[in-house]
């Protein structure tokens, strides 16, 4: 079992490098079958679940956390998304780990703020 203070060390550390866009840092941290569920998509695999991070990373301005609540391997981190195409979006992120590597993620907000902000850029 991972410890609480790892766990903590390293949702703190993925937040940190997605938000200054070190992709590489964030590739050390995903295990290589990572599974990521989303409000705006899924992913399998850590070319996918980098390449969605990829993606939100090019509107993406500042993660605000709230709080993070971690026990055991699981860590939770309520924060708000700002972004440039959309007002700050309240997101609750889950993501459990397995042998120091993020092996699943759950992300949930409502999305309808960011999909009308994409859509106003085409």
């Amino acid at each position: 079992m991972t410890t609480t203070k790892t766990v903590r060390e390293l949702a703190e550390t993925y937040f940190t490098a997605w938000e200054e866009g070190d992709f590489e840092a964030l590739r050390g941290l995903l295990a290589e079958d990572v599974d990521f569920v989303g409000a705006l998509g899924t992913a399998s695999g850590v070319e996918e679940a980098l390449a969605g991070l990829r993606g939100l990373g090019q509107v993406l301005e500042k993660i605000d956390v709230k709080v993070r609540v971690t026990e055991g391997d699981e860590a939770i981190t309520w924060f708000d998304l700002h972004t440039s195409v959309a007002p700050p979006t309240p997101t609750a992120n889950w993501m459990h780990v397995e042998d120091g590597k993020v092996t699943r993620i759950r992300v949930t907000f409502d999305p309808r703020g960011l999909l009308a902000g994409f859509e106003r850029q085409n």
